[in-house]
């Protein structure tokens, strides 16, 4: 009697083969998340050139450590976290994640709440690119990859409240940009 068994997934097949070193799983695997994992690593660098070098070193990673992907979580999440990591690695070795530990009054900052709807892509990433590498990285952390503020102190080590004054201060700052936007499109059209 022959037991039923599940078939394969088109990203376990993926996984398999590239663990396997089979170079054209690899750039399958590639071509799929890395347009995805760009949009990653220009949230955290600074520039184009350095996102592209956090991306490739990230999937070196990828390929080098595939084999001990357990499976229990979706595979594009598992890559993510290691461009994130690497991204964290990359700036911390540049000395950019030096973050002041003084005492922020955090209280009013950033306490209105603001919408990022209606800027494109690339109008939101210059946005975030334009914080200090210190604020985005918290930004990033807390408000786009879904870390609380524990864990981003225990990664950028610094403590779980300098963590939340320094994603309000992004806040902030980005509640800033906006506002002065805002303010001269409407004194375009107003003079136009």
């Amino acid at each position: 009697m022959k037991l039923f068994t599940k078939p394969k997934s088109d990203e376990d097949k993926l996984i398999e083969g590239c663990i396997a070193g089979k170079r054209e799983m690899q750039r399958l695997l590639y071509e799929l998340y890395s347009k995805k994992m760009m949009a990653v690593c220009l949230r955290y660098a600074p520039t184009t050139f350095e996102a592209e070098d956090i991306m490739q070193e990230a999937f070196v990673k990828v390929f080098s450590n595939i084999g001990n992907f357990k499976r229990d979580c979706p595979l594009e999440f598992w890559i993510r976290k290691i461009m994130v990591n690497t991204a964290l690695k990359h700036l911390r070795g540049k000395q950019l994640l030096t973050v002041s530990h003084e005492a922020e009054e955090v209280n009013n900052l950033a306490s209105e709440s603001f919408s990022l709807t209606g800027y494109s892509l690339n109008e939101l990433l210059s946005m975030i690119q334009s914080l200090a590498p210190r604020y985005r990285m918290v930004f990033n952390l807390y408000a786009i990859e879904g870390y609380n503020h524990k864990e981003i102190g225990e990664l950028l080590g610094i403590s779980e409240g300098t963590s939340k004054s320094q994603y309000s201060r992004a806040r902030a700052i980005l509640q800033g940009m906006i506002s002065r936007q805002e303010n001269n499109y409407k004194e375009n059209v107003i003079s136009s």
